[in-house]
Formats: structure tokens, sequence, C-alpha cells
């Protein structure tokens, strides 16, 4: 027989222990180092204002570093080189004597314009000469001037004219609104937008197209709008209406006649009794009206700037006897009448 095994050697571990040591490794993790990055104040930024390039996450053991115009790292675009040691300040070929460093690595651009808009690199140089980098952008956009508004007919003639109002001036990046009666657009085919919506086309007028258009120009920095423009819409006459409508008189009545159009700009009426011309007024008055005013009146609108006439005819009738008088009175002329005859 050979040697007998050894006996196996067993290890006790507390139970305790064990989950300590499987909960470190479950939860514990190697730290991470948080990323540099560039934030925009503001992003977007009037012309002429300043904005601030703020630098978050800056390694510790940086030694210096670069500010860039652009997203890459170009040596023809360097804005500013900046050594935290130091606190020396080397402008590149892209300062424009407008960009001020600091030494959390922020760069602070003042009296900007439209050419500064863009992507700004920054790079950090780490002791152990390792570069990070981190790009941040903004944009520029002009403070808005008042708008005016331009238009190819401020009179036009109801369903036979069109009107264009165009809103100047035109700038880029903008946003054209229009507002009519302090409203906005009412939909409706004859309604279009074109040019960016710098210009509104009203498609054979009507009536109810007249008002105020004002024009709205906008951008992320500002806004601003336009005077008021007066549309005046030319229209008419319309069909006149006689009133009253009543057409029956007896004799002794006064027979007052009122004649209405609908017109822009204000009609002018005449009268006709049986094709003959009376007068050249709104109204008609006849005191005392006899069986020899029966017959035809009419009414003519006319609009002196659409060149329309339009008229309406109205038959009245007078008879029977004189208002006021009763039977017994009737008799009573009659029989006077008679006696006068008699006499005679």
């Amino acid at each position: 027989m050979g040697p007998p095994s050894a006996p196996p050697c067993r290890i006790y571990v507390p139970w305790k222990e064990v989950l300590l040591t499987a909960s470190l490794l479950t939860f514990w993790s190697p730290p991470t180092t948080a990323q540099l990055t560039v934030e925009s104040r503001p992003f977007n930024v009037a012309e002429g204002k300043e904005v601030l390039l703020l630098a978050h996450n800056l390694p510790q053991n940086t030694l210096g570093f670069n500010w860039y115009k652009g997203e890459r790292v170009d040596a023809k675009r360097l804005i500013v080189a900046y050594v935290i040691r130091t606190q020396q300040t080397t402008p590149g070929p892209a300062h424009s004597g407008r960009e001020t460093v600091y030494s959390n690595a922020s760069l602070l651009i003042q009296n900007v314009t439209q050419n500064d808009t863009g992507s700004y690199t920054l790079q950090a140089i780490k002791e152990d000469l390792v570069t990070e980098e981190a790009t941040g952008r903004f944009w520029v956009y002009p403070e808005l001037p008042k708008p005016d508004i331009t238009s190819n007919n401020s009179n036009p003639v109801e369903d036979k004219d069109a009107v264009a109002f165009t809103c100047e001036p035109d700038i880029h990046s903008t946003t054209y609104l229009w507002w009519v009666n302090g409203q906005s657009l009412p939909v409706s085919p004859r309604l279009q937008l074109s040019n960016g919506n710098r210009t509104l086309t009203l498609l054979s007028v009507k009536r109810n197209d007249a008002g105020a258009y004002e024009c709205e120009i906008q951008n992320p920095v500002s806004a601003n709008l336009s005077d008021p423009v007066i549309l005046n819409v030319l229209y008419g006459p319309d069909v006149p209406t006689i009133s009253p409508s009543n057409s029956n008189y007896r004799p002794g009545e006064n027979l007052n006649l009122s004649c209405h159009a609908a017109s822009n700009p204000t009609a002018q009426y005449s009268w006709f009794f049986n094709g003959t011309f009376q007068q050249s007024t709104q109204e008609l008055f006849i005191p005392n009206i006899t069986v020899n005013n029966s017959g035809s009146y009419m009414c003519q609108a006319h609009n002196s700037a659409t060149g329309l006439n339009r008229t309406t005819v109205m038959m009245i009738t007078v008879s029977g006897s004189a208002p006021g008088l009763s039977a017994v009175a009737t008799v009573g002329i009659m029989i006077g009448v008679l006696a006068r005859v008699a006499l005679i």
C-alpha cells in the first residue's frame, strides 16, 4: 500500500466577509473623469453684443490651453494661447482684438458680428502633453429694424383687382408674419404668401378685405412691427333699396322716399319720375300729392370711382279720397257745391 493520502485542507471564511466582498465587487467601479465641454452664453447673440464661451470640466493637470475658430485644431485659425503657470497670453492669427481669455479657459468675445457665427474649439494641454478638445458654437443675428410695407394698389376695385403687399427689408434668417386688423391672416384660397412670406397677395379683392395690414419680422434675438397700411376696397353700388316699401297713397298725403345702396365711396343718387329726371338727392319729398303723382319712381345710384350704376323702380299709386274726411263731411261738401251751382 502506498502512503496514506493527506487529509484535504479546508479554509473557513466567515459568511459576513463573503457578503461584504461581493457587495464591494458589485458596486465599486473606477472613477471616471468628467468630459471637457464648452457652453455658449447665450447661444443666440444679438449683433454688437457679447458672448461667453464657458469651459466646463477643465482637467486639473492642465498646463495651458488654446482657442481656435472652427471645429478642429488649425494653427492658422488659432485665436489665443494661454499658459496657466505664467498666465501668459499669446494672440494667434485669428485674434481680432475683441477676444478676452480667462484663467478658467473661458473665452469672451465682444461686439460680435454675423461673421463670428460658427464653431469654436478649446484645446486643453495636460502635463503628460496629452490634449483634450471640446467644441462650442453660437449664432449671431442682427437687431431687426422697423419694417415697411409697399403695395402695388392701395385702392383696388372689388372683384377686379389684385393687391400685393411686400414687407421690407429682405433680411436673411428672418421670419415674416402678417396681421390684418390686429388678427392673424384668415384662411382663404385668395390669400397667397410667397417670397419667404415677405409678399402677401390678395386675389380678386373683396370688400371684406379692407382694413389695416401690418408686417412683423422676427429672429431669435429681436422682433419689430411695421406701421399699418390701410387697404381701401372700392365697391358698389349694390342694387339700391327704396324705403318705405308702402306703394299706396291717398291724395293730400306727403310722399317721402329714401334711397340707399352699399357703396365705397358713397353713392350719388338721382330720382326719375316716369323716366323724367327729378333731382339729385338721396331723398325725394313731394308734399300734398294728387293722383297725378301716381307712376314709376326710379332711384339711380352711381359710384364715381368704380363707374358703375344701379337702379331700383317703385310703382306709386295715389287713389281714394283725401285723408281725414268722414263720409258725412264728404256729403256736406257735395251739397255745398251743388247749392252754389244752383244759385248760379
